[in-house]
């Protein structure tokens, strides 16, 4: 016997009535990261002893600093995700655990804004 309604079910609704989109998107950034990680990898072990001028001009590269800048929108969208996960399973407390999830949700929005910014700084060259 199932208490779901039958548009939940159609839906696939859960219980908190989200269904799946969170998971989807957590999935989907994680997919995402994958290429991203393993060109950032590539490139620093490839750029490893690199002086400071040729990682400027390394970064100020268009498609460089497009794919950094996506690197950090998908690392700190996924770690957002995935830390809500985490408090909303082991926080019982409601007023803690939506505390808790403003706070790493504001650090990660924060994080990457200054990621961005960096990028940015660099490309544009107004690095001293």
């Amino acid at each position: 016997m199932s208490y779901r309604s039958p548009l939940a079910r159609a839906r696939g609704l859960g219980p908190a009535r989200e269904g799946v989109g969170h998971w989807w998107l957590q999935r989907l950034t994680a997919i995402a990261l994958v290429p991203l990680v393993v060109f950032l990898v590539v490139a620093l072990a490839l750029l490893g002893k690199a002086d400071y001028q040729t990682m400027v001009a390394w970064v100020s590269s268009p498609l460089v600093s497009i794919l950094l800048i996506a690197l950090a929108i998908a690392l700190f969208y996924h770690s957002s995700l995935g830390i809500q996960v985490v408090l909303e399973d082991y926080i019982s407390t409601k007023w803690l655990r939506l505390c808790a999830i403003m706070l790493v949700n504001f650090m990660n929005i924060l994080l990457a804004i200054v990621s961005i910014f960096a990028v940015l700084k660099i490309t544009f060259g107004i690095a001293q």
